[in-house]
């Protein structure tokens, strides 16, 4: 099933993301930068491991992990986490959990796009991709 989100993905549409940044903590220059950043995302499948690379002019990650089991994840903003991906039906819901906060990631494939949802307590963000 994680097959159907392996492509690149390039951000077309961005709603609410400064005001979910802001809930997060993050800096308002950084999140300045976060709100004119178009990254392209590639999801793979190598193995039995998912592997998801966001680039972008203002920073480059990386994260390889299996379905289910629990990783260490430093995110674009620098927070250190815990984190789990699962697939939930037909939707990847990544969950990043530090300092006794908890934010969540769902990524869906509607109508040929990459839709994630973000939720942070009562935050709530939409990024649209379409494959690059």
């Amino acid at each position: 099933m994680v097959d159907a989100f392996c492509a690149t993905w390039k951000l077309v549409d961005s709603e609410n993301f400064d005001e979910y940044m802001k809930a997060l903590g993050v800096g308002f220059a950084t999140r300045q930068v976060g709100n004119v950043t178009k990254p392209t995302v590639t999801i793979s499948h190598e193995g039995d491991k998912v592997v998801i690379r966001t680039q972008s002019t203002f920073k480059n990650t990386e994260i390889s992990f299996k379905l289910g089991e629990e990783f260490d994840e430093t995110t674009v903003d620098d927070r250190n986490c815990k984190s789990t991906v699962t697939l939930d039906g037909d939707k990847l819901v990544h969950v990043q959990k530090w300092d006794g906060k908890e934010t969540k990631h769902v990524r869906e494939i509607k109508d040929g796009k990459l839709i994630m949802n973000l939720t942070f307590g009562d935050v709530h963000a939409v990024r649209t991709y379409e494959k690059a």
